[in-house]
């Protein structure tokens, strides 16, 4: 099977819903509107691509239910994370040094407001960092926030060890991937943000528990994984072995072609994992149960939102055309 056919096959076997919020198209035009405002540095043909991006639907897919207010704040968050994992990423990427500037600036940001200016954070990144973190910093607890701007740091954190590693020339094995990849994939970051769309709290104690932050760990693996496929072709020639598929074959010594469908079998195997995990889940409370439910659903639609997401977006094209085997 291709990597193309693989991805197709995959989706056929995740069981989570797919939803979608009904009001994307509109937020997705009212982000096309945004981006030329920011002054970013973007000819035609990288705002078309970030048009093809599709960025609200993939925040769509993510919280189906969110107001289209509040869409616009999670697209517009969800985009920044794109743009920043562009310039961490790309041929022309920032140093490791750069990284951690920007990671300060950022954390100096979400910790104190948008009059916190530092170096490491200017210009257009800036700008829509700060346009899209108004509505979480005014509306959510002290606690939330800083839950958020954790995780944000981790992120940053394991973007900024990936640059090392690609420095040195260090190519990671696959349980150092594995983990790294949790950090780097910003899907910590995007379990936060179920309070905000769905305006009901998960206390730390609860939201920290090892049942469902084990959920959480695995639904992290099954997106950074799919994606990893997705990318394949691309992370090749610019991952430094930064990839599920090339950290196997680096490590295991095997074929492309074999890497990729021990990758899938990875993928089914924490599949089947992250289903019976769900199902074991506790009552913890009427008062509470909702807003768990509203969690671990966030969850599964950040795994099921970005399958969807990557066979729509022309962001990863290996995965846009589907098999006529309907696989």
């Amino acid at each position: 099977m291709t990597t193309g056919e693989i991805l197709w096959a995959l989706r056929a076997d995740c069981p989570i819903p797919s939803r979608l919020a009904p009001h994307t198209d509109q937020v997705q035009e009212w982000l096309l509107d945004l981006l030329p405002t920011l002054d970013l540095p973007l000819d035609d043909t990288a705002l078309h691509r970030l048009s093809r991006g599709a960025f609200a639907r993939y925040a769509g897919r993510l919280y189906p239910a969110a107001t289209e207010a509040d869409l616009r704040v999670l697209t517009a968050l969800f985009t920044w994370f794109f743009l920043v994992d562009d310039a961490c990423d790309g041929p022309d990427r920032l140093t490791s040094e750069q990284i951690r500037a920007l990671r300060d600036g950022t954390l100096a940001v979400l910790h104190d407001g948008p009059r916190s200016p530092h170096p490491g954070l200017t210009g257009p990144l800036r700008q829509l960092l700060v346009l899209a973190w108004r509505e979480p910093h005014q509306r959510m607890p002290a606690r939330w926030r800083l839950r958020f701007a954790n995780a944000v740091a981790r992120h940053l954190d394991g973007t900024w060890q990936e640059a090392v590693n690609k420095e040195t020339g260090h190519r990671p094995g696959v349980s150092e991937y594995v983990e790294l990849r949790r950090s780097t994939s910003a899907a910590e970051a995007s379990y936060p943000l179920v309070e905000f769309a769905y305006g009901r709290q998960v206390p730390d104690p609860v939201y920290h528990h090892p049942l469902l932050r084990e959920i959480a760990h695995v639904g992290n693996d099954l997106l950074s994984w799919y994606n990893d496929l997705a990318s394949l072709d691309r992370d090749r020639a610019t991952a430094g072995g930064h990839n599920l598929v090339l950290a196997i074959e680096g490590e295991l010594g095997v074929s492309s072609a074999e890497a990729v469908e021990l990758a899938a079998g990875r993928w089914r195997e924490s599949m089947r994992r992250f289903v019976a995990l769900r199902a074991a889940v506790p009552s913890f409370g009427p008062a509470l149960d909702e807003a768990v439910s509203d969690h671990l659903d966030g969850v599964g639609y950040a795994v099921r939102g970005t399958i969807d997401w990557t066979v729509e977006s022309a962001r990863y094209p290996a995965a846009t055309v589907q098999p006529t085997s309907g696989a």
